[in-house]
């Protein structure tokens, strides 16, 4: 038997022996294992699970096992993913650390950084969020004036941050500050620090949807010890936009970042609109639609699939990931909307008797779709991204 045969024998038998039966199920939106200190687990068999898989480093995979990863080949995380897919395993951890800080960690943070962070992030202990956007800089990041300031060991940081997903909740904060005033981007730095530290309050921003997942951040005299500076002080922009194409690669999948399940479109389409004698959707125009965006997001996820394989070869996103963002913000839109028209006026419920879970959660994806082409960099941003970085165009003269 191969080494990998082995592996695969092994993980099938570790994975029966450890995956809870309730973790085999789909996940409701109440049950995302976000972790952190003050992580909420209704069904207990979510802690477990996460505890389980932390341990075994498998959470964070292809990370190093010195840093708490699993240390895996990526031929042994294709077999891992495979057995996990085979048992209908939900993910182990949500986690802005795995998908954003920790490779950026990786590679800009010093060996004491990543020795710290790295091992929590895996083990779900730490909940983090994103200070990036702000009133006044949001496409024009780099215009960011929330300023950082030394005094003695510490830095002293005042200012305000805006769409900053779960701060409410979250336990840490990776953020962007200004420590140079008379230059833009070479006037950025790259820090992390407690979201309990005295001076942090933020405030949850009522959305269309009815969910307030994002939050006004507001820092006034807050004090960070100086080892908490990622890389070197006023080279954070290199940083932030190295962790941007970590975000944007993450979020051209949507409903990787929200958790929640996506109800689905052909299932959907079938019950309200009807179907024909010989089993096709009786709307005939829908049905061509739903096909051929079928069509779109599965070559999509393949191409996503792919160049996932390749960036493991090589050195991790690249300004590609501007382009996967922008099609995955237009595929997720495309399909909320045949979602939306498929419902009919079931689609118009909001509460209350008449309409089902799976019709108001419908309405409220739509809702929040609107969202994808702003997040994580406009849509408008992230074409002159691909315009200038993979196309090569610069601009008229």
């Amino acid at each position: 038997m191969s080494d990998l045969e082995t592996f695969r024998t092994e993980t099938r038998a570790w994975l029966e022996e450890n995956c809870p039966p309730s973790m085999r199920t789909p996940m409701p939106e109440d049950e995302v294992p976000w972790g952190g200190r003050n992580g909420q687990f209704p069904n207990p068999d979510t802690k477990v699970w996460l505890d389980r898989m932390g341990a075994k480093g498998w959470t964070a995979p292809t990370w190093p096992s010195a840093y708490g990863g699993g240390g895996l080949s990526k031929d042994e995380n294709q077999i891992l993913q495979q057995e996990l897919s085979s048992i209908k395993a939900r993910p182990a951890l949500f986690s802005f650390g795995l998908w954003m800080l920790g490779p950026a960690l990786q590679e800009f943070a010093s060996e004491e950084q990543k020795l710290e962070y790295l091992p929590q992030i895996v083990r779900g202990e730490i909940r983090w969020c994103q200070g990036y956007s702000e009133p006044g800089a949001g496409s024009d990041l780099a215009g960011l004036q929330t300023k950082c300031v030394e005094d003695g060991d510490e830095y002293v940081i005042n200012g305000q941050k805006v769409w900053t997903s779960y701060a409410d909740q979250a336990d840490w904060i990776f953020c962007l500050v200004r420590t140079d005033t008379s230059v833009k981007h070479e006037g950025i730095s790259f820090i992390l620090f407690d979201m309990a530290s005295p001076g942090v309050e933020a405030r949850p921003i009522r959305l269309i949807s009815g969910s307030s997942p994002f939050c006004e951040t507001f820092f006034s005299d807050v004090r960070v010890p100086k080892k908490n500076l990622v890389g070197e002080l006023n080279a954070g922009w290199t940083i932030a936009k190295r962790l941007l194409q970590f975000e944007r690669s993450s979020i051209s999948n949507f409903g990787a970042v929200t958790g929640a399940a996506p109800v689905s479109l052909d299932q959907v389409a079938r019950e309200y609109v009807g179907t024909t004698e010989n089993g096709a959707l009786a709307d005939g125009s829908l049905r061509d639609r739903i096909a051929a965006h079928n069509m779109d997001a599965k070559g999509f996820q393949l191409t996503l699939q792919r160049v996932a394989a390749e960036a493991e070869q090589g050195s991790g996103p690249t300004a590609a990931s501007s382009m996967f963002k922008s099609y995955g913000a237009k595929i997720n839109q495309s399909r909320c909307e045949l979602l939306i028209e498929a419902l009919g006026h079931q689609a118009l419920g909001w509460e209350g008797e008449g309409f089902s879970d799976t019709e108001i959660s419908a309405t409220r994806q739509w809702l929040r779709s609107k969202g994808n082409s702003i997040e994580g960099g406009t849509s408008e941003i992230n074409t002159n991204v691909v315009a200038k970085q993979v196309l090569g165009l610069r601009d008229h003269q």
